[in-house]
């Protein structure tokens, strides 16, 4: 998993790709990135299936802030991005959110 920040010098934007790599979905058959940027909708934000195997979308976020952010593989099973800026508590049992900091 990682996170690529790329920002604009015209617009407080910052264009950030997140990709889960194969090896945590190997037979997920979708995924969707699911966070404050999309209302935590979990059907707003599919990720494209790359060759290699790797899930990948590109956002273009307000710089600034904080996101918190989770992956949904399939219909229910959540994964954190490994390399977030930080994580923090979601405040369902223990479970953390991923966050990322543009």
């Amino acid at each position: 998993m990682s996170l690529e920040k790329k920002y604009l010098k015209t617009r407080p934007i910052g264009k950030v790709t997140f990709r889960l790599p194969s090896e945590a979905a190997p037979d997920a058959a979708t995924v969707h990135l699911v966070g404050d940027f999309n209302d935590w909708r979990t059907d707003a934000t599919p990720m494209a299936r790359l060759k290699n195997g790797e899930f990948k979308v590109c956002l273009d976020l307000e710089t600034g802030r904080e996101y918190k952010f989770r992956y949904l593989i399939g219909d229910d099973r959540w994964e954190n991005d490994w390399e977030a800026d930080k994580y923090v508590p979601s405040g369902i049992d223990a479970v953390e959110d991923s966050v990322v900091i543009v």
